[in-house]
């Protein structure tokens, strides 16, 4: 099967269960901004030099999965898409984020006010990843307002990797390379 199906020629897309939708759609536009996100992660991942940051991202990206596809499911076919076996954002994911976060306040980081990005090229890249998120969790903000959020548990957790991007670009800052 080639990856050219034409189908979007016509400025629509699929969700699961072979639902069409505008390529603007506000689902589209959140998993779309998920899907950025998942990618500014990777090269954030790729550019870090400790495993520390690397199995951490690894570990995030394989959870972005899960939400990415949750998102791109529409509200009405989720009890259908759990039923066929798929995962959904867990208070648990959340929770790793919440340890990791907790593991890097306790190195007792020192920050004051607003961080300027950029002090170093790997921690930078994890603060593109930070403002990917803040965008995604808005975008999934608009798809609860408009009640085609079934699972807040995906703001949570956005919110939550946000932090913690933003922490863990600190943590690289005070590395020694």
């Amino acid at each position: 099967m080639s990856i050219v199906t034409r189908t979007g020629d016509k400025g629509t897309t699929g969700l699961m269960y072979n639902r069409r939708v505008s390529k603007c759609h506000p689902r589209v536009e959140a998993y779309g901004c998920v899907d950025e996100l998942n990618a500014a992660i990777g090269m954030a991942r790729a550019s870090a030099s400790h495993d520390f940051v690397r199995e951490n991202i690894s570990a995030t990206q394989k959870e972005l999965v899960i939400l990415m596809g949750e998102l791109a499911t529409a509200a009405e076919d989720l009890p259908r898409y759990v039923k066929d076996g798929f995962s959904l954002t867990t208070p648990d994911m959340t929770a790793r984020l919440d340890k990791l976060a907790a593991e890097i306040e306790a190195q007792k980081i020192s920050f004051k006010g607003w961080a300027t990005p950029g002090a170093d090229p790997r921690s930078a890249a994890l603060d593109v990843a930070r403002t990917v998120c803040r965008r995604a969790e808005r975008r999934v903000c608009h798809l609860q307002e408009l009640d085609q959020l079934q699972n807040t548990e995906i703001i949570i957790y956005l919110n939550r990797l946000a932090d913690v991007l933003w922490l863990l670009a600190r943590w690289v800052e005070t590395q020694p390379v």
